[in-house]
C-alpha cells in the first residue's frame, strides 16, 4: 500500500500528477489503474413552478423554488486507461459498503490482471477492515492521494460531468427518478463519450495574484 504525506514542497503535487499520468503511460497489459470514490447526497427536486421557455432576445426562465425528494449517493470506479465507469448505488457510505464493490470490481476485472486502485482518504477508505481485505488479494495495489489532495483522484473529474448535464436542470419527482436518470447517463458515456483524462495542471503554484 502506498501512502504519499503532505509537504511543504511546490514541487510535490507536480510530481503526483506526472506519477498518476505516468501509471497509465506504463501500465503493463496485464494491469488497470482504477479511480474510485463516493459521491453522496446527490438531491432529487422538481420545480414548484414549471420553466417559462425562452424566445429571440430571453433566455429561460426558471422558477427558484423547488421541492427536495430525498438524495441519492452513488460510489464509481473510473478506468484511468479508457474512461469507462462503473458505478453503483449505496445506501451507506460505510466501510462495508466500499468493500461490497471491490467485491464486484473483482469479479468485474478478468483474472489474471493486476488492479491499481487510486483512493482518497475517506474513513471508508482507510478503516481497518478495508486495509484487511486488499491483504489476501495480491493482484490488488492500494494507493492513497495525500491528505487534503482528493482532487488528484481522476473520478472526480467524471464526477462533474453529470452534475452539469443531465442533473443541472433535471427535474426529478422521486429519488428513484433520479437514480434512472443517473444510471441512463453513464450507459450512454461509457458507451459514447468515455475517454481517458489527461492532466492540463503542472502543479506549480499560482502565481502573480
Amino acid at each position: 500500500m502506498d501512502t504519499y504525506p503532505w509537504a511543504e514542497d511546490d514541487t510535490l503535487p507536480a510530481s503526483l500528477i506526472a506519477r498518476i499520468d505516468a501509471w497509465d503511460r506504463t501500465c503493463p497489459a496485464n494491469a488497470v489503474v482504477i479511480s474510485v470514490d463516493e459521491k453522496t447526497g446527490i438531491t432529487a427536486r422538481s420545480r414548484k413552478h414549471p420553466d417559462r421557455s425562452g424566445r429571440p432576445g430571453q433566455r429561460t426562465r426558471r422558477e427558484f423554488e423547488y421541492i427536495r425528494h430525498g438524495t441519492v449517493s452513488i460510489i464509481a470506479a473510473l478506468n484511468v486507461r479508457t474512461g469507462q465507469v462503473l458505478t453503483e448505488h449505496t445506501d451507506r457510505n460505510n466501510a462495508d459498503t466500499f468493500i461490497g464493490f471491490l467485491r464486484q470490481l473483482d469479479e468485474s476485472v478478468p483474472a489474471g490482471t493486476s488492479i491499481h486502485l487510486l483512493m482518497d482518504n475517506g474513513s471508508s477508505h482507510v478503516a481497518k477492515t478495508t486495509k484487511a481485505w486488499p491483504v489476501t488479494r495480491p493482484r490488488f495495489n492500494i494507493h492513497h492521494t495525500p491528505e487534503h489532495a482528493g482532487r488528484l483522484n481522476q473520478v472526480e473529474l467524471f464526477f462533474s460531468t453529470p452534475t452539469r448535464r443531465p442533473l443541472r436542470r433535471g427535474r426529478f419527482a422521486s429519488r428513484d427518478e433520479l437514480a434512472a436518470a443517473i444510471d441512463t447517463f453513464v450507459l450512454a458515456y461509457d458507451e459514447h463519450d468515455a475517454k481517458p483524462y489527461r492532466w492540463t495542471c503542472d502543479g506549480s503554484p499560482l502565481r502573480g495574484r
